[in-house]
């Protein structure tokens, strides 16, 4: 179906203006990082230290990998309440493999090596994202609720395979061809850690899916409008399944990371990260309701809490009352939103009466 001058015309306008809007959004969270790296480059003098900005964007990088896969979730108009605990089951699965994996039915004991352990790794977390695409996809179960189950599937599968404890023998033995896994995650090429790179070659592959592969266009065809995107032959199923296997994907990588950085597999590895992606996601201007948001502002949004958080430990401000500021950003972070989009309606109103 061809669309003619007029349609191609209020399709480039409407466009343009969700572009506008999209810039303002960053914008402001521009402003908030440069009001945050002033304020406690001012409080503290080991703020804009090298040492201190590595270690603040080594933290944020984490947080930003799962964000950019939260980002397609909400893109699409879901959530994915189950990443934090992908990232502490794929980790596990990771210490479990170094450790020595049973054979099953046999005496034997497998020790795969690092490669072997990643992409295991990853399958696994990939594995549970796909199980949430088919229950949001196929079972129609709302978003919140299958993810909110998996949070728990997962999190207990982690649990199960360390009884409980923690794996700390990631060294591996040379005479076993499974060392490396340390050296390997945790490294600093170029004297910038791992995690940093992995979010930035991240951010450029997720960019060029959303903005350049039919992908892209599908998701946020079918988060702004599923029912209309559907008629013009998106194939919503799909992309639902996608997202929630990307998502996984991203959360793997960051159970993978963090526990080569800890240097142990912890069970409880990842709990509650699935707020702090979900707030970078908010901050960076992605609109809940699906159809709008960029891995640009996604980043943004990583960096204000990141820097937020860690200026707040900097200084010494209790625990409880970083919790409380950082909930209290979020909150005025989707405020404004909300009051923007009041605003806009009203105009539009006012414009039509």
């Amino acid at each position: 179906m061809k669309l003619n001058p007029l349609n191609r015309g209020e399709r480039t306008g409407t466009s343009s203006k969700l572009n506008r809007r999209a810039f303002i959004i960053e914008i402001r969270a521009l402003v908030a990082l440069a009001i945050i790296v002033i304020f406690f480059s001012f409080l503290s003098d080991k703020f804009l230290q090298y040492s201190n900005l590595v270690l603040m964007t080594r933290h944020v990088a984490m947080n930003a990998i799962l964000a950019i896969g939260m980002l397609l979730v909400i893109l699409n108009g879901g959530i994915d309440l189950s990443v934090g605990s992908i990232v502490g089951l794929s980790g596990v699965v990771a210490g479990y493999l170094m450790q020595g994996a049973p054979v099953p039915f046999t005496d034997q004991v497998a020790y795969p090596n690092i490669w072997a352990v990643l992409v295991i790794s990853l399958i696994v977390g990939m594995f549970f994202g796909w199980l949430n695409g088919l229950l949001v996809a196929k079972l129609n179960i709302a978003p919140f609720i299958a993810t909110l189950g998996m949070l728990y599937v997962a999190r207990g599968f982690a649990k199960l395979i360390t009884n409980g404890e923690t794996f700390t023998k990631l060294s591996g033995k040379p005479e076993l061809g499974n060392v490396g896994f340390l050296s390997t995650f945790a490294a600093r090429p170029l004297g910038i850690p791992l995690p940093i790179w992995v979010m930035i070659v991240f951010a450029i592959v997720f960019s060029v899916i959303l903005n350049r592969t039919a992908f892209g266009r599908w998701l946020y065809a079918s988060g702004g409008n599923q029912r209309a995107a559907a008629l013009t032959g998106v194939p919503i199923t799909k992309v639902n399944v996608r997202i929630y296997v990307l998502s996984g994907f991203c959360a793997a990588s960051v159970g993978v990371l963090f526990t080569a950085d800890l240097q142990a597999a912890i069970p409880n590895m990842g709990e509650f990260s699935e707020l702090n992606a979900i707030a970078a996601v908010v901050i960076g201007g992605t609109a809940l309701s699906g159809g709008r948001g960029t891995i640009r502002g996604t980043l943004i949004g990583a960096f204000v809490i990141g820097f937020l958080v860690d200026g707040l430990v900097l200084i010494g401000v209790s625990v409880f009352w970083q919790e409380t500021i950082k909930g209290a950003v979020i909150i005025i972070a989707v405020a404004v939103e909300e009051i923007q989009r009041i605003l806009e309606r009203r105009q539009k109103l006012k414009s039509a009466s």
